[in-house]
């Protein structure tokens, strides 16, 4: 099955075009300028007004939010460069420090590289969960404080710290710092870096993988599909890694390293009870493999993704499960006058080899695929369609009965469609109106759970207003 998958990615690669990606090791602001209209290509040029997610990075270079985004988080040419690039293009001041040979061994940028996120909202589903109000106001949602952007020479970072409502709670969030440099290979321009991150697929620049995926935001009041793929955020804050990772040619990416657990609010080492429910034994390898091309003034993106891990059941003592992540991806942009199309789609296969006891069956398996087509109104409308879909072994053991949350059925399959609709009046300013409608939740479409609640029941309605200063 892999074989004949990765066969035709490679056909495609090498028949398309290769699609130039910035350049440049010292990008300050004349330099930034010369880089883009040397190697960015006629289409990038015109559609890379890349938004940069935080205002940090766009105070840092001096462009609007416009300039690396189509629609936050989705990175266009110029965000994908900006960031694999490690977040070094600046145009404001700097102060420099250096040594008594000469050397440069300081440089802080002279504007403070932190921003602000604050979304409120509201959420309402077609039923109440039992013994609960059926609508819920959060104010806040979420709210976010960042830094990011240069450090040093070849050297960047971006850093996410999230109070969350719920709990009460502040921590870090998303964090990804890189050293990115470049060299020339088999006579064709390359980039190569390394980043240390705390999520499997956060350093990634395209979002049809996980961490940066849509929904780029959604309720915390609505009911969810109980399962979920390894990769597929679970991992998120709590592992450190560390990848390695090349562009060749701007046509071939290829990324590779491990992880290692790090959970936050745990005393380390992990001991003996159940706070190391969850975490990663030894290393666990991810690896990247992506095929970026332009087909006329359209942009395509063809690739593959994955982790293998052993994690805890429950305390260090415990034999470990293994769980092994095959994915494929694809992401597509075809730019209309002033719009923009884009479509990103992923699809995961999950491995999972338990221990006697954690489960009805020692193997099992999850497969999730997601697939996202978003029509830009400029940079001030966006309309979304994003159908999604579980499905998985049935297993008396993992999948039991319980109101709402549970199964029947005994199966893991959820699928459904979310709509949303986006007006953006400023760049930094977005109000959300978006609805999921579920066909299938947990196993079944009527009396999933076995208490008498109908998937169609969790539907939801979540309106956002979402601000970055």
């Amino acid at each position: 099955m892999v074989r004949r998958l990765v066969i035709p990615l490679v056909i495609l690669a090498v028949a398309a075009q290769p699609c130039t990606a910035l350049a440049g090791s010292r990008p300050t602001a004349p330099a930034l300028a010369a880089a883009t209209a040397s190697r960015v290509s006629a289409y990038e040029h015109r559609y890379a007004a890349a938004n940069h997610w935080t205002p940090s990075f766009a105070r840092q270079t001096g462009l609007a939010c416009s300039a690396c985004h189509t629609h936050y988080p989705e990175l266009t040419a110029m965000g994908r460069a900006f960031k694999l690039n490690g977040y070094v293009f600046r145009r404001s001041d700097s102060l420099q420090g250096r040594n008594p040979e000469g050397q440069q061994n300081m440089m802080l940028n002279l504007v403070t590289p932190v921003s602000f996120m604050f979304q409120t909202s509201f959420t309402a589903t077609r039923k109440a969960q039992p013994g609960t109000r059926n609508s819920s106001v959060f104010f806040p949602d979420e709210f976010s404080l960042f830094t990011g952007g240069e450090i040093t020479p070849h050297v960047g970072g971006f850093l996410q710290i999230t109070f969350d409502p719920q709990s009460g709670s502040l921590g870090v969030d998303n964090a990804d710092f890189r050293y990115a440099n470049h060299t020339t290979a088999f006579g064709q321009h390359t980039i190569y870096g390394v980043s240390l991150n705390n999520n499997p697929t956060v350093q990634d620049i395209w979002n049809s993988t996980p961490s940066w995926g849509f929904p780029y935001a959604s309720s915390a009041a609505a009911p969810t599909p109980e399962a979920a793929t390894m990769i597929d955020g679970s991992l998120g804050g709590q592992v450190a890694g560390l990848t390695a990772y090349t562009l060749w040619n701007d046509r071939v990416y290829l990324e590779g390293g491990a992880y290692r657990s790090a959970p936050l609010g745990v005393s380390r080492p992990l001991a003996m009870d159940s706070t190391a429910a969850g975490g990663v034994g030894g290393l666990a390898p991810y690896w990247r493999i992506a095929f970026p091309m332009t087909l006329g003034k359209n942009y395509l993106e063809v690739g593959t993704y994955g982790m293998s891990a052993s994690l805890f059941p429950a305390d260090v003592t415990q034999p470990r499960n293994r769980f092994t992540d095959v994915a494929f991806d694809a992401s597509f942009l075809a730019p209309m006058g002033s719009n923009t199309f884009t479509v990103d789609g992923t699809w995961i296969h999950e491995r999972q080899h338990r221990n006697p006891g954690e489960s009805q069956y020692l193997t099992n398996s999850l497969n999730t695929v997601r697939l996202v087509a978003m029509y830009h109104i400029k940079h001030e409308w966006a309309f979304t369609l994003a159908p999604f879909a579980t499905t998985g072994s049935v297993d008396t053991v993992l999948y039991a009965p319980a109101a709402v949350s549970g199964s029947r059925a005994r199966r893991p399959d959820s699928n459904g469609i979310i709509g949303e609709v986006d007006f953006m009046p400023w760049q930094n300013l977005r109000l959300q109106v978006q609805y999921v409608a579920y066909r299938k939740f947990n196993g079944g479409t009527t009396d999933y759970d076995g208490s008498g609640r109908n998937a169609s029941d969790n539907n939801t309605l979540y309106l956002l207003t979402w601000l970055l200063f």
